[in-house]
Parts: C-alpha cells; sequence; structure tokens
C-alpha cells in the first residue's frame, strides 16, 4: 500500500502498521523476548504501572496478559503520588514498567525515579528511547514506531501491544506465542483491508456509546472509547463486560449504540450476555470478531493466538474511526485543544 497516497496522516500511520511490525519482528522482538526471560529470573512479586491515556490502555493489557499468565499481580500507580503528593514508595522486589510515547512527561519521569528509589527494578516502554524516561530506566525497550505525526496514537500504541506480548513470551517461556508474533506483521495486512463501513451511521447517530471488552480485550475496549471522543467528538464510555450489566447498562436505549470486542478467550460467556441485553434494550450492537457474516459483526482476521485477537482488532478499529472522523468533518490530525505531548505533573 502506498500509504504517501492516503490523505490525513492518521491514515498514513494506520497504513504503516504492517510495516512498523516486520520491523519489531527483525529488530526489536529478541530484545524484548530477552528482557521478559531476565525480568522472570529476578523472581520479582509483581509489577507497578505508570502511564497516561492510551499508553495507559497499553498498561491494561499488559495487566491481564501478565496476570492471566503468571499469577503475579501488577497494579497501576497514579502519577501524582510521586510528581505531587511526593510519597515515598516501597517497592522491592517489584518491577515499575513504564509506558510512553514521547517519555518526556514530567509526572511520569518523577514516578519512575520514586519506584527506583523505593527498589523497584525499573523498566521502560517507549517510541522516544533517548528520552528523560529512557535516560533514566534500568531497562529500555524501543517499541520502534518510528515519528508518529497525528495527535491520535495509533502505530505506537499497536507496536507497544507487539513488545507486551514479546516480553511475556520471554517472561514465560512461551514458544507458542513467540511464533504466532513472528508471522504476525501478514496477518496485520488482513485486519487493514475488512469493512466495517455498516458501523459508520449507527454509531454516528448514537447520543452515546459503548465500548465493551474484558480480559485483555478490556485495553482496546477503553483505547476505543478515547479515540471516539477525540477524533469524532462521539460520546464514549469504557465498560467491562462484567460492570456494564451491574448498572450502567440501564443508559441503553435506541439511542444507544455498542461496539463489543469479543475476545475469543474464556470471557465469551460475559460478552454474549452484553450483547443479547442491549438487543434486548434496542441498542445497536456491534461485534468485533473473527467470527461468521452476519448483520451485525464487524470482521477481523483469525489469528493463531488468542492474544493477539486485541491486536487485529484495534487495528480494523484505527481504520474505522478515522474514516468516520473525516464523514463528520473532524479533523482527526489535529482535535481541537489537544496536543501531540501532554505535559503533566
Amino acid at each position: 500500500m502506498d500509504t504517501k497516497m492516503i490523505g490525513t496522516i492518521m491514515a498514513r500511520e494506520v497504513a504503516e502498521i504492517p510495516e512498523v511490525l516486520h520491523r519489531q519482528v527483525q529488530q526489536g522482538l529478541d530484545t524484548y523476548l530477552l528482557a521478559g526471560q531476565q525480568a522472570a529470573r529476578t523472581n520479582p512479586r509483581g509489577f507497578v504501572t505508570c502511564a497516561r491515556g492510551t499508553s495507559d490502555h497499553a498498561a491494561t493489557f499488559f495487566k491481564y496478559v501478565m496476570e492471566t499468565r503468571t499469577g503475579l499481580p501488577v497494579t497501576s500507580i497514579g502519577p501524582s503520588i510521586a510528581s505531587v503528593y511526593k510519597t515515598q514508595l516501597k517497592l522491592q522486589d517489584l518491577i515499575c514498567l513504564t509506558i510512553s510515547q514521547s517519555g518526556g512527561s514530567p509526572d511520569l519521569v518523577a514516578l519512575q525515579a520514586a519506584a527506583k528509589q523505593g527498589g523497584a527494578q525499573t523498566l521502560a516502554l517507549l517510541n522516544e528511547a533517548d528520552s528523560p524516561v529512557g535516560r533514566s530506566a534500568d531497562t529500555v525497550l524501543d517499541v520502534l514506531a518510528g515519528p508518529e505525526k497525528a495527535v491520535a496514537a495509533t502505530k505506537s500504541f499497536l507496536s507497544t501491544l507487539f513488545a507486551i506480548l514479546g516480553f511475556a513470551a520471554g517472561f514465560t517461556d512461551d514458544t507458542e506465542l513467540e511464533t504466532a508474533l513472528r508471522s504476525f506483521p501478514d496477518v496485520s495486512k488482513l485486519a487493514l483491508n475488512k469493512d466495517w463501513s455498516k458501523a459508520q451511521l449507527p454509531l454516528a447517530r448514537a447520543g452515546s456509546v459503548f465500548t465493551v471488552g474484558r480480559g485483555p480485550g478490556l485495553a482496546v475496549a477503553a483505547e476505543a472509547a478515547l479515540k471516539l471522543k477525540e477524533t469524532c467528538r462521539i460520546h464514549a464510555e469504557v465498560f467491562s463486560a462484567a460492570e456494564l450489566l451491574h448498572g450502567p447498562v440501564v443508559l441503553a436505549d435506541n439511542r444507544f449504540a455498542s461496539l463489543v470486542f469479543d475476545s475469543q478467550d474464556e470471557t465469551q460467556e460475559s460478552i454474549r450476555a452484553v450483547i443479547q441485553t442491549m438487543t434486548e434494550r434496542e441498542a445497536a450492537a456491534f461485534v468485533v470478531t473473527p467470527l461468521a457474516e452476519s448483520p451485525d459483526h464487524l470482521h477481523v482476521p483469525d489469528v493463531n493466538h488468542p492474544l493477539l485477537q486485541p491486536l487485529v482488532q484495534i487495528i480494523g478499529f484505527y481504520k474505522f474511526v478515522e474514516k468516520l472522523a473525516r464523514n463528520l468533518g473532524e479533523n482527526a490530525d489535529a482535535p481541537s485543544g489537544l496536543n501531540k505531548v501532554t505535559v503533566t505533573v
């Protein structure tokens, strides 16, 4: 695909995803695997994560991947604990993972420094390795997305998920996952060729949108909600498939729409319950899945490892949401009021 022929910067960067993944397989995957192996040898008691925005969605993905595959706890620490409240942390025998595109936000730098002072090993997943976070971390993994100019991050988020899976494969000695990662760039091209246009009008007309996932799929549901807000100015809210049925579902009616990310794993029963409930309440329910054709399904290609399912889902979504933003007359490259690098303290 000639990315120079694609209109918006965001569209061009989404189209670059297969190229980014090929680069990661060639230049990054062995490093990700080795970092995971080395981390496992230290026998950590668990992990803490440090991130904001899209990067925090990647941290959610890391949480579910590592907790389900290792049994070790993964928890998020709010950067303000260190940057504003100046709390002395007690993190002996833990690994602190900082995830950032730019590696330049002062609050992330402060939390990583506090974590190291509190006894944690520090690991950073960055698209700018030569950055304040990168220069002070014990271990830096470059996600190799290349320059990303659109305000809405896309290829850097996807490449971060890929790096997380490489780290997890090394940590758990999962050769099946490693093999799947090495062949994933070709699968990613198929995800860019899926047509989700039938969901455009229902989402554009909806008063609000629920994005729903569970387990690793919750991370991409959260990312989808953010992108609907920042590129299309559509109100969207993310929920776990379990939490949605505990109360928020009462908001759903024929003015609502939902995007349900089916992870094709042990969470399927709760995903089906959400779909059934939304349909009963006359809300549009679109299911992102590789399953057979039906009116309410948005298709993604089959993958040869369940942990890669969220990755093909978010690739398909990125292509969809960029087109939706253009059709709504929005500037997905530079949404009003947003900057590419958000500096917080």
